[in-house]
């Protein structure tokens, strides 16, 4: 490829999408379908032509990065696997508070250009939403459409108790969503239209 093409290569450049906010990333609609007596699949164990079974269920990235960094390097052949899903929760790329500010920001930029790409292509989509610090708040919910269903995890928030609630109370402000598809026990002093999933029983794949 010469460099002019691969400078203008749209998978390169990613600026295919509509932006929102300071920091013009892509933004993920609001979408509404039905997720009463969901069933969850963690994207560690989705497989190409997967049991009839496993295909109405939505897919979950609450494992480690390492397991799902192609989702965002190689998103037209992650989408042929991904496809046969009833709906995908956009890819929980780290936020970890020991992050720098940038790495937190790349994080949240590729979840939300995964997000939106899989609505382009005819997807039904659930945003991850995760967050840091105070000073990740201006980024974390950005680019989301007020009253979204979201996608939340619990896993290791224990820790962090105050820290969590604060932000959770910052994404409710920021994003009024109309569901919240929470992994793992929620804190009782959370508010919102809250649907828990057992982490566990995600992992419980029929093979």
């Amino acid at each position: 490829m010469k460099s002019y093409d691969f400078r203008n290569n749209p998978r390169f450049l990613r600026n295919e999408f509509e932006v929102d906010g300071k920091f013009q990333m892509p933004i993920i609609k609001k979408q509404d379908f039905t997720i009463e007596n969901v069933g969850l699949i963690a994207i560690s164990d989705t497989k190409y032509n997967d049991k009839e079974i496993n295909r109405k269920k939505g897919v979950h990235f609450f494992v480690d990065d390492y397991k799902f960094e192609s989702v965002y390097k190689n998103p037209e052949q992650a989408l042929v696997r991904l496809s046969q899903y009833a709906f995908l929760c956009t890819p929980d790329f780290s936020t970890y508070t020991n992050m720098h500010y940038w790495r937190q920001l790349e994080s949240v930029a590729h979840s939300r250009w995964c997000g939106a790409f899989w609505q382009d292509q005819g997807q039904n989509v659930i945003p991850t939403i995760s967050w840091g610090l105070p000073d990740s708040y201006e980024f974390c919910f950005s680019a989301i459409e007020k009253h979204s269903m979201v996608a939340i995890g619990m896993i290791g928030c224990k820790h962090s108790k105050e820290d969590f609630l604060t932000g959770y109370e910052a994404m409710l402000k920021a994003i009024e969503p109309s569901k919240i598809l929470c992994f793992g026990n929620p804190f009782d002093e959370m508010d919102g239209n809250i649907v828990t999933v057992d982490y566990i029983s995600s992992r419980k794949v029929v093979r």
